[in-house]
């Protein structure tokens, strides 16, 4: 590998770490780098360890910029926002905020005023902090005349529509395919190509790229064209073609591979395949956070497996065998290094590893291949005179669509075909490193001191321990999982109490998908899952949780109307031997300072109900002279019969407001027995039921709690040492007295 690539990786190594709160270990590896450099001359070990350091600096920097532009926008009257989507009353639509220097993203819940995908508008309104830049609620827009726009925002917004009208149910999956749109994926879809090992092919990505480029120059120098010429017409209409799409980073990077290949050809020198990889991605980190994307992640490894499977293969299959035996020994053998490969980055991002992925790679990539141009083709003849020649191509791809999801429902249905993981973050990261070296073996012609480090980084991610740091107190984070709950209380020795699991949809769940890797980020071992009641909202990932994390405990009130997701959680609980209990009022749990105790139901109040939110399991955290009240969706019967038992005793700094703020819940006479200073609200954005209701904010509010909900600021954690409390949301902390209001 060329001195480029090791730069480059190096870069991206030390972004990595910087943004995903490895800075302290990446600074251990930049010094031990830097000492090893010192004492060597044979390696230009300095450089790296500069550029490893330099991309831990700036993503500090780049955060911290972040954090500025954020406290501006929310500081702001108005905002110019340059719109991704149509704008219209009752929409809610995205964009990028510009404030002087700065550009921030930000979410409009749109209450007055319309405008078209790329038009600048001028808005006004309410602004919160939100995960990824700020929300603005009763947003009015107004149309600026004069303020400019993107032409290729409206032409994407366009392509889409036309996608919309060519292709009808299937047209998520192409938009994702074609214009890398993935919002209207189905999450089953998407569940079921990361168990059969192929989400990759869901995102525009090198491959995708490369097969249109393959097929805009075969069409050229089949009008005769001369070879250089069709090569820079091909390069000159995929930089279009991406520019359209937005410039996703994997397709950026193969672009400008794709580009050194051109003018390598034009020039008749050759070109590194590495070096040509460490160009292509390094252009993308222009934007230094485009480091943590997924698809630019996924693409660099997947270029990297395929370049160092093919040395591999001239290696090991190319003197043994010929013919049709080499190539698909040598299509195998890449498959599975890029599954290995790509492996730490699956089970971080999708709590699973696909074992079957080599096979299916094998099978959807030639399908890809054909399907890819066809799709491009319909598009360009969507804006041509003859819309009755796209329709019958979009027909043409129909065949190729289906096929390509059959091969990831009969990936995904195969037994075995995955396995579900729950790593931690050290753990991931370690088995990263060890990924990347063993490409690095595979490419060598001296592959030990390599397979070592392979070796060694895997026995770390091994033995790597399962909580990296504990809490100083305790910590209540109210996970963003939509429109459902998951509350979970980690104690000050890192073990944690969870409380319901999140929603499930047909062929995953949020415990899948949100929580368990929520949970592994931290680290810890789950000591008690306690389901408020066996709705699916609450109940759908308990399931998963309960094979992936085996609480030492299960408890819930074991209403007698069931429900799907409840009776797998039973089935899951039972097959992973953790104990289930049923939960009455006095029931309590001390744990590492930390006290839960059952509130409710009780078993004569059960009896008379037919609706499981009424009888919720609502729990008491009590650490120090903190409490925290969780309340499950009770409802307004269970509210009274909890005030005339408890009384006072119901008084706790933070509330889980009930039922997702609806107005069956959050009476007047439980807020004044609470007296909460911080009121949450799990609730998913834009979500059918209206909630939370404005009534219910506004009590809330004259009970003088501050309200926080998760649909604004995403994932919520309250923190205490038993005197003080400390609430973060969207990167902001601050603190609330523990005294009633």
């Amino acid at each position: 590998m060329p001195l480029i690539g090791y730069a480059v990786a190096a870069l991206v190594a030390g972004l990595l770490a910087g943004f995903s709160g490895l800075a302290l270990p990446g600074a251990v590896v930049a010094a031990a780098t830097a000492l090893a450099g010192l004492r060597s001359t044979r390696r230009p070990l300095l450089p790296i360890a500069a550029l490893l350091t330099g991309g831990l600096l700036l993503a500090r920097a780049n955060d911290s910029a972040r954090a500025v532009c954020r406290s501006a926008a929310l500081r702001a009257s108005e905002w110019r926002v340059l719109l991704d989507d149509a704008a219209a009353p009752g929409a809610y639509v995205s964009g990028d905020a510009e404030l002087g220097r700065c550009t921030v993203r930000v979410a409009l819940a749109v209450t007055r005023g319309t405008a078209r995908a790329g038009d600048a508008v001028r808005v006004r309104g309410e602004a919160t902090m939100a995960p990824r830049g700020f929300r603005v609620a009763r947003a009015a827009v107004e149309f600026l005349p004069d303020g400019g726009g993107s032409l290729l925002v409206r032409t994407r917004a366009a392509a889409g529509a036309r996608i919309d009208t060519l292709f009808g149910p299937e047209a998520p999956l192409v938009r994702a395919l074609l214009i890398a749109d993935q919002r209207a994926v189905d999450p089953a879809l998407r569940d079921r190509f990361a168990a059969a090992g192929i989400v990759h092919m869901l995102s525009i990505s090198g491959l995708h790229v490369a097969v249109i480029a393959a097929a805009v120059r075969l069409l050229f120098l089949a009008l005769r064209l001369r070879p250089v010429a069709a090569a820079g017409a091909t390069v000159a209409i995929v930089a279009v073609y991406i520019a359209v799409i937005g410039a996703p980073p994997p397709a950026l990077r193969s672009a400008v591979m794709l580009g050194v290949s051109a003018l390598s050809r034009s020039l008749q020198r050759p070109t590194s395949p590495w070096g040509a990889l460490a160009l292509g991605a390094a252009v993308p980190l222009l934007s230094p956070r485009t480091a943590m994307d997924l698809g630019y992640q996924l693409s660099v490894l997947g270029m990297a497996s395929l370049i160092a499977g093919g040395i591999l293969a001239k290696r090991l299959i190319a003197p043994r065998l010929a013919g049709w035996r080499a190539h698909a020994a040598a299509l195998a053998l890449i498959s599975t290094l890029a599954t290995v490969a790509s492996a730490p980055l699956v089970a971080w991002y999708f709590g699973r590893v696909s074992a079957i992925a080599p096979l299916t790679n094998v099978a959807a990539t030639p399908v890809v291949a054909l399907l890819q141009p066809v799709l491009f083709l319909t598009l360009a003849l969507s804006i041509s005179p003859w819309p009755a020649a796209a329709r019958f191509v979009a027909g043409a791809a129909h065949p190729l669509i289906v096929l390509f999801d059959a091969i990831a429902r009969a990936g995904a249905s195969a037994p075995g075909a995955s396995v579900s993981v729950a790593p931690t973050l050290l753990t991931a990261a370690l088995a990263g490193a060890a990924a990347v070296a063993l490409l690095v073996a595979c490419a060598s012609h001296f592959p030990t001191r390599a397979l070592v480090a392979a070796l060694a980084a895997l026995a770390a991610a091994l033995w790597a321990p399962d909580t990296l740091s504990r809490p100083k107190g305790i910590e209540l984070h109210v996970i963003d999982v939509g429109q459902g709950d998951a509350v979970a209380v980690r104690t000050p020795r890192g073990r944690w109490i969870l409380t319901d699991a999140g929603r499930a949809w047909p062929g995953g769940d949020a415990g899948r998908s949100t929580v368990i890797p929520y949970l592994r980020r931290f680290g810890g071992p789950v000591a008690l899952f306690v389901l408020t009641h066996p709705h699916a909202d609450h109940a759908g990932g308990a399931a998963t949780l309960m094979r992936a994390l085996r609480p030492a405990a299960y408890w819930d009130g074991a209403f007698a109307g069931t429900s799907d997701p409840y009776r797998a959680s039973l089935v899951a609980a039972d097959g992973a031997q953790v104990p289930w209990h049923r939960a009455h009022p006095g029931d309590t749990l001390a744990l590492d300072g930390v006290v839960l105790r059952v509130l409710a139901p009780d078993s004569a109040w059960m009896a008379t109900l037919t609706d499981p939110n009424a009888a919720s399991v609502v729990t008491r955290i009590d650490y120090g002279a903190v409490r925290f009240l969780l309340t499950g969706d009770a409802e307004r019967g269970e509210e009274e019969r909890l005030v005339a038992r408890y009384g006072d005793a119901l008084r706790a700094v933070v509330l889980k407001v009930g039922h997702h703020g609806s107005r069956t819940s959050s009476t007047e006479a439980l807020l004044t027995a609470v007296r909460p200073r911080v009121a949450i609200i799990s609730v998913g954005a834009g979500n059918p039921y209206g909630h939370p209701d404005p009534e219910v904010l506004h009590a809330l509010t004259r009970a003088g709690a501050a309200v926080l909900r998760t649909d604004e600021v995403g994932s919520i954690v309250i923190r205490s040492d038993g005197r003080s409390v400390e609430v973060e949301e969207a990167g902001e902390r601050w603190t609330v007295p523990n005294d009633p209001p």
